[in-house]
């Protein structure tokens, strides 16, 4: 019995075998495809068209070993801007959301800056006021709201606010914000051997409290502006303190610079919003390896903005033109993006 049980059960189990090896093929071949079709868009975001065939054209041939423009898995270095290309910016930058919020929480222990601009019109939420904020008076606040403290308390201060403050326009977390196109793109370009970095005006202690979790950038790269730091000693610690100084700002020819000072290779790739990012878009293009160029343009009233000046961060022009006489990428938010934000 215990041999014919035996017997029966491996006829039953060649059995199954032979039917699901030969049975439906045409599902199967269904499935497969199916699921091919899943995994080969890898920008699913993007409306098929001029931008994304290109970048997809460069990707694969970027690293073909048999194509006359291979690039090698160690140059393939990525650089993109924060505010305006990877997230939100417009009609006021993020991190001043955060700086508002700062000024508010700190100002117990300030009581003269209800008597002191640009402090007074935080305080009183005088919204005439804050629109005619010049850019000495957001540096002010910016560096009231940003010293004072360690890089890693700035960090849990920062991190805080973004697990719970909400964009006032499009009622959703800051974090929520970001480009779901971008997100697509940088994961494609990381699937691809690419290393991602963010070149960004905004603070770079700022950009570290959320970039690595919602974008999966390492704090090691993002390089942005930033404050001076002291090294001081409280009781018997080395603490590295943020002081009220401008140590960097990272626009313009600075975006470069600081490319090389913290890379140390000529990225092949680049994206940027505005003419602060022109400089990094021509250093990226007119490289020895072939260079891909992006230039988000914001023209997408309904779901986002359209504009080509921002009051606080500059204009959209040279870049513009440049970009259309060296044939880089314009991306149209409003014909390129099938969606705009995160669900």
């Amino acid at each position: 019995m215990r041999k014919n049980h035996r017997c029966f059960i491996l006829t039953c189990i060649l059995f199954s075998w032979i039917i699901s090896s030969c049975n439906k093929p045409e599902e199967k071949t269904k499935n497969a495809m199916e699921n091919n079709e899943k995994t080969a868009d890898a920008l699913p975001s993007w409306n098929d068209g001029e931008a994304k065939k290109r970048i997809k054209f460069f990707v694969q041939n970027a690293t073909d070993s048999t194509s006359k423009t291979y690039i090698l898995p160690v140059e393939r270095i990525a650089v993109f801007d924060n505010d305006g290309t990877l997230w939100n910016e417009a009609p006021v930058l993020l991190q001043v959301y955060f700086t508002f919020d700062r000024i508010k929480s700190l100002a117990a222990k300030h009581p003269e800056w209800k008597t002191q601009q640009p402090f007074k019109a935080i305080l009183e939420n005088d919204r005439e006021a804050m629109k005619k904020f010049t850019l000495k008076e957001l540096e002010q606040l910016v560096l009231a709201a940003h010293t004072g403290i360690s890089p890693e308390e700035f960090k849990v201060v920062a991190t805080q606010w973004f697990d719970t403050a909400q964009h006032p326009v499009y009622k959703r977390l800051y974090t929520k914000c970001v480009y779901q196109p971008q997100l697509e793109l940088l994961n494609y370009l990381r699937e691809n051997g690419f290393k991602t970095y963010i070149v960004s005006g905004g603070g770079v202690d700022f950009m570290r409290a959320f970039a690595e979790k919602t974008y999966g950038i390492q704090p090691e790269q993002i390089i942005g502006s930033s404050v001076k730091t002291e090294l001081v000693n409280i009781d018997g610690k080395q603490v590295l303190v943020k002081m009220p100084d401008l140590q960097n700002f990272d626009d313009k020819a600075e975006k470069v610079s600081n490319i090389n000072l913290h890379i140390g290779r000529r990225p092949v790739v680049a994206g940027g919003n505005s003419d602060g990012d022109l400089d990094m878009l021509k250093y990226t293009a007119e490289g020895t390896n072939p260079g891909l160029a992006l230039l988000i343009h914001h023209d997408d009233a309904a779901r986002e903005m359209a504009y080509e000046k921002h009051p606080q961060m500059g204009e959209l022009k040279k870049a513009l033109t440049e970009a259309k006489a060296k044939n880089w990428i314009v991306v149209s938010m409003k014909k390129d993006w099938d969606k705009v934000f995160p669900d």
